[in-house]
């Protein structure tokens, strides 16, 4: 939770320097606005990568455990090891692919269901999965547009930053919701 209030406060601060740039299509900036928009970005930009770390990690571990407890609930063996977990979580790009299937494969132990039978995502994990995979493409983007030159590509920047925050944030939250729910479900 803490990490989606910083990624908040990211996209914000994002929309508050676009909203700067525009103003200063008609004129100077207070140099004091523009010092706090800087801080304010540079402070909750390395916040937000600083908790996305920690966090990522807590979750890394969680799945681990997560895993091994739904596998021993249904007296059979977890369907992957812990380098795939760890690995299908840290490995850019594949990551997109393994992480929801882990979590999929968790839920469905969680639930009770019949270890043979093909994991069915719920809603929620859909949901997770899909803001996981629009987060991966969209800061793919974010990158590949960092290295466009000009005054309106680093506009467009900050709007793909503001966007990636904001996405961050709720992708932030929902991981939360999840692993709440698959945790009380594995108790």
């Amino acid at each position: 939770w803490a990490l989606a209030a910083v990624a908040l406060l990211a996209a914000g601060a994002e929309t508050w320097r676009y909203v700067l740039l525009l103003a200063s299509r008609e004129g100077a900036l207070s140099a004091d606005a523009v010092a706090t928009s800087d801080a304010l970005v540079l402070a909750a930009g390395t916040g937000t990568v600083l908790l996305g770390l920690a966090a990522g990690g807590v979750v890394v571990g969680w799945s681990l455990a997560a895993a091994a407890a739904a596998a021993a609930r249904s007296n059979s063996l977890p369907s992957r090891s812990w380098r795939e977990i760890v690995l299908g979580w840290v490995v850019p790009g594949w990551n997109l692919a393994v992480a929801g299937p882990v979590l999929a494969e968790i839920e469905h132990g969680a639930l009770d269901r019949a270890p043979d039978r093909r994991p069915q995502p719920s809603r929620l994990v859909g949901l997770w999965w899909g803001l996981w995979v629009a987060g991966g493409v969209l800061a793919a983007i974010a990158l590949v547009w960092s290295w466009r030159t000009g005054v309106q590509a680093r506009a467009d920047g900050v709007v793909l930053h503001a966007l990636l925050d904001l996405l961050a944030a709720v992708t932030a939250g929902v991981t939360a919701v999840l692993v709440g729910r698959l945790t009380v479900l594995l108790n």
